[in-house]
């Protein structure tokens, strides 16, 4: 198909599970389907190491591999996503000595314009294998990708609230003090809720399904939800209804299997922006945005989450060269947020912060060029790879030259 699309002058994009913002995957030429090129194709146990098809949704691949005993070190905490369409975008989970879901790839097999199979990894093609891990799908269809596991693993899971600004004096030594530490701060109230995720030899001990319902279907799906629609009908109800928001978070603690606590239910519809900022940057970041919320014409239903990854070497990975802390701003579906992301993307610009992929922003290449130290040889490879730009789309056209 990707020959024939290069044949046929017409451009081609593969398609992952659609949980971009951007149009990461639209296009006006062909689309590929990956959907039904899923599963494994290599297993090795003794090196603990899987090769899956592209359109492998990661709830599969986890189901998978837990059989196999096997895990992922780390995980977003959304697992509707494809293999190859979460590493494209830079994908992540939080944990301040792990990297994101591409720093996991040990190789991968591109298809290319002329429907030639190329694969790459950090002995063969090890430039190829440093821009193909996120590549936004401009330097080839992912077909293949081979993933580093470890023995699965059970994570002790302590979720409570506690006063923001204890959690913002205190975020940088729990970030170093926990396997994984993340939190939400809600915009209009004064408590946070903070997750702290550390590996355990303990035996799983997890939520009964009473008290699962009453935490992320009934609570945090069906009457945050309820909350939100009552905000987008009367705005001036969202503030209250933030401060409603600190006095029904409650503390919970379980074990389970990793990816059972990685990944939760989010059934609230949203539009999303995500930077990934310096670390060191990040108290100035957040105190900026509180300060924010009180000259928004529209108030905000949302919490804004905050996470935290290790540097890596993946030219156009957001985390790239530097210790960084993720900082995701939401607004409920059909709420005004164009005025709300304008003003967090200029706070998060100005402390060096780079975009997420998959997550609403207005930069193009002229200013993403100044933000990577390798962009100009990522633009150089897939100027060899696809000269006739058959994996262009409009989102390529803007964020690459």
């Amino acid at each position: 198909m990707v020959r024939k699309a290069a044949e046929a002058e017409q451009t081609i994009r593969a398609w992952g599970s659609g949980h971009s913002f951007t149009p990461a995957a639209a296009t006006n030429g062909w689309a590929l389907d990956l959907s039904a090129l899923s599963g494994f194709s290599d297993i090795d146990l003794t090196r603990r190491a899987v090769t899956v098809k592209a359109g492998t949704l990661l709830r599969d691949l986890n189901a998978a591999l837990h059989t196999l005993g096997l895990a992922l070190e780390n995980l977003g905490d959304i697992d509707t996503q494809t293999v190859a369409g979460a590493i494209s975008t830079g994908t992540h989970g939080t944990g301040a000595r792990l990297g994101n879901l591409a720093t996991q790839v040990l190789a991968l097999e591109l298809v290319q314009p002329d429907g030639s199979v190329v694969r790459c990894s950090a002995e063969e093609k090890p430039d190829l294998f440093a821009a193909a891990r996120v590549s936004l799908g401009a330097l080839g269809v992912i077909s293949t990708v081979t993933l580093r596991c470890v023995p699965r693993f059970v994570l002790a899971a302590n979720e409570q609230p506690e006063p923001i600004e204890q959690v913002l004096d205190t975020m940088q030594q729990a970030a170093d003090a926990n396997d994984h530490f993340e939190f939400f701060m809600f915009p209009y109230g004064c408590k946070a809720l903070v997750k702290r995720n550390n590996r355990t030899a303990d035996e799983p001990a997890p939520l009964s399904w009473a008290a699962e319902f009453l935490s992320y279907e009934l609570i945090e799906n069906r009457a945050f939800a309820a909350l939100c629609r009552l905000g987008r009908t009367v705005p001036a109800s969202v503030k209250p209804a933030g401060r409603i928001a600190d006095a029904v978070l409650s503390a919970r603690a379980y074990r389970d299997w990793s990816y059972r606590v990685f990944a939760t239910p989010r059934k609230v519809r949203m539009v999303e922006s995500e930077y990934a900022i310096p670390r060191g940057a990040l108290a100035e970041v957040l105190t900026a945005l509180r300060s924010l919320y009180g000259r928004l014409a529209t108030p905000v239903a949302f919490p804004v989450e905050v996470r935290f990854s290790a540097s890596d070497e993946i030219w156009l990975s957001p985390s790239y060269d530097r210790e960084t802390a993720y900082v995701a701003v939401h607004q409920f579906e059909g709420m005004p947020y164009l005025e709300y992301f304008r003003e967090f993307e200029a706070i998060a610009r100005a402390a060096g912060g780079r975009p997420h992929w998959g997550k609403l922003h207005t930069l193009a290449s002229p200013e993403l060029g100044a933000l990577y130290p390798r962009f100009d040889d990522f633009v150089r490879l897939r100027d060899e790879l696809d000269p006739s730009r058959v994996f262009r789309n409009i989102y390529t056209d803007q964020v690459l030259p």
